[in-house]
């Protein structure tokens, strides 16, 4: 690899776009989801791009929001990520039409799996001190889907109100098939002592032995920025 490439590497940039679409705009917001990832793609410096639905009120019920979304692109380099939060007018038209918007800026520091066979590249070094945030998603085969949200609930339903936890939101592709949850912790440790205890210690285990998943992601972030208001809180 050139130096100019290995640089370009170590500067991608991952930005995180959670938007409570404003009741006026509710049709707008749904053509978002229905268009999917290409219109995000033909932006330059976008590598991977996702669009997606959450749950109701935001959270993890397999009742879908019908206002809560999320966009969650994956650009080459820390300039493109910028220059698309400061120009797009796909960026605006979120803007405009939000009645929350929460954006976050992130490097990798930690990638297991891939998502439609694309895993995040590793760009910085694992911290030191908070805060840190997380994304787990999994595409669920559709035999076993019924078995795996026995013990998704229990799970995900724990993240609200944990202590260490500043942001966590239920998010997917489709219905009950391809699923993520993000979180953003106070540090490593507040995270980590969730993962290995309780319900999701018991979830883990349960996909791990019935492979639930046909495919599955467990990536770590340091995050940039965090700005907005999500679920009425403000970041930045």
């Amino acid at each position: 690899m050139d130096a100019a490439n290995a640089s370009k590497d170590r500067d991608q940039t991952i930005v995180l776009v959670l938007a409570d679409i404003a009741p006026a705009s509710l049709v707008w917001g749904w053509t978002r989801i229905v268009k999917g990832p290409s219109p995000w793609l033909a932006i330059d410096g976008v590598r991977f791009a996702k669009v997606l639905g959450s749950g109701y009120e935001g959270g993890f019920s397999l009742k879908p929001s019908s206002s809560r979304q999320g966009l969650f692109l994956v650009f080459h380099t820390a300039l493109a990520a910028a220059d698309f939060l400061s120009h797009s007018a796909l960026m605006q038209g979120y803007r405009e039409r939000s009645r929350e918007l929460c954006v976050l800026q992130l490097r990798t520091w930690s990638c297991r799996g891939s998502w439609d066979g694309t895993a995040m590249d590793v760009t910085c070094s694992a911290p030191t001190q908070g805060p840190i945030a997380a994304l787990t998603r999994a595409s669920i085969h559709l035999r076993k889907a019924s078995a795996f949200w026995n013990h998704a609930p229990p799970s995900q339903n724990a993240i609200e109100g944990v202590q260490g936890v500043q942001l966590a939101v239920g998010l997917g592709e489709a219905p009950f098939l391809r699923q993520a949850t993000f979180t953003v912790w106070d540090s490593v440790a507040a995270m980590d002592a969730y993962a290995r205890t309780g319900p999701h210690l018991e979830a883990i285990k349960a996909a791990a032995q019935n492979q639930y998943f046909s495919e599955s992601m467990f990536a770590r972030f340091v995050p940039i920025s965090i700005e907005g208001r999500w679920k009425d809180r403000d970041y930045g």
